[in-house]
C-alpha cells in the first residue's frame, strides 16, 4: 500500500491569495491568520500575491484569473457572509462557493476555502481572532498541506498502471 500525505511545509511555494474587504473587520483578521501561517510553513513574502477585492462573489473570478494565470503552487480565498434577514445570504454563499471549486477543479490546483459564512458577526470575529481558531490560517495550512499531496500524486512510480485495462481520459484522445 502506498500513502501519499502533506505536510505544512511551503518552501519553494507560490501563492496567490484573493481576500474580499467586506466586513473587514473580519477579513483583516483572516487575512493575518492567513499570512502568518504561510510565513511559519516557509513561504517568501516575494511569492505571496494578495489581491483585495469588494465582497464574496468576486473571490472566485480573481482565484481563476490567478490560476489561468499561473506559477502558483497554491491559492487562497478569504470573505465574509453574515446571515442578514433576506435571502441573499443564501445565493451569495451558495454561488461564492460553487465558483470557486470550479476554479480548483477546472485548474487542479490546491484552493485553501477560507470564506465564512456565519450567522452573526460575533461568529465571524471568534473565528478570524489571533489565535489557533483562525480559518484563513486553516485556509492557508489546507492549500499547502494539498499541494504537497499533489506532488506526491504527480511524483509516483510509472509501473502504478490499471491492471484491469482501465485508462482515464487525459484529454489528448480525439
Amino acid at each position: 500500500m502506498r500513502e501519499i500525505e502533506g505536510t505544512v511545509d511551503g518552501r519553494g511555494m507560490r501563492v496567490g491569495v484573493v481576500a474580499s474587504d467586506f466586513h473587514e473587520a473580519v477579513t483583516g483578521g483572516l487575512l493575518r491568520g492567513c499570512l502568518g501561517a504561510l510565513r511559519a510553513a516557509g513561504v517568501a513574502d516575494d511569492d505571496m500575491v494578495v489581491a483585495h477585492v469588494p465582497g464574496a462573489l468576486e473571490l472566485s473570478v480573481v482565484a481563476g484569473r490567478l490560476a489561468r494565470r499561473g506559477g502558483f503552487d497554491a491559492l487562497v480565498v478569504l470573505g465574509c457572509v453574515i446571515q442578514g434577514d433576506t435571502d441573499h445570504y443564501d445565493f451569495v454563499c451558495a454561488q461564492a462557493t460553487r465558483g470557486c471549486g470550479a476554479v480548483a477543479h477546472e485548474h487542479g490546483l490546491p484552493l485553501g476555502f477560507g470564506l465564512l459564512t456565519c450567522r452573526t458577526a460575533a461568529q465571524a470575529l471568534a473565528r478570524a481572532g489571533d489565535d489557533e481558531q483562525n480559518k484563513g490560517a486553516e485556509a492557508a495550512r489546507a492549500a499547502l498541506v494539498t499541494a504537497r499531496v499533489l506532488e506526491g500524486v504527480d511524483a509516483l512510480d510509472a509501473d502504478l498502471r490499471p491492471r484491469t485495462g482501465f485508462r482515464p481520459k487525459t484529454g489528448d484522445e480525439s
